[in-house]
């Protein structure tokens, strides 16, 4: 489980910029998940409580948002969602495309108090 060294990195990520900022107090963290990340949103929420705890985010709730794997087939130009399509182009059949989101990982948003 990768997701635990990851949300360490966070951790040290938000609290650096806390501290820059004068922040002394975070209601909510917002990660963007793209579907197609090797990062599990259940994993991540599974370690959350582990990697903030005794730190500045250990009474912040954690939201996760989850951005769809879309692609831009090669074929006739449409997007796609790759997940959901089976990665095959559900308007021309086609199997050649380009990703064009849902690789993400990201902090969207820390809303201090």
């Amino acid at each position: 489980m990768h997701e635990l060294g990851i949300m360490f990195n966070v951790v040290r990520s938000v609290e650096s910029f806390a501290q820059k900022n004068g922040v002394k107090t975070i209601a909510t963290l917002v990660l963007q998940i793209g579907e197609l990340s090797p990062v599990v949103p259940q994993y991540i929420e599974a370690c959350y409580p582990a990697a903030v705890d005794g730190t500045l985010l250990q009474d912040t709730e954690l939201k996760i948002e989850i951005l769809p794997g879309n692609a831009l087939c090669q074929g006739c130009g449409k997007v796609f969602n790759l997940l959901a399509s089976g990665k095959q182009c559900p308007h021309c059949g086609g199997q050649s495309w380009e990703v064009l989101s849902g690789r993400e990982f990201m902090i969207k948003e820390i809303v201090a108090c």
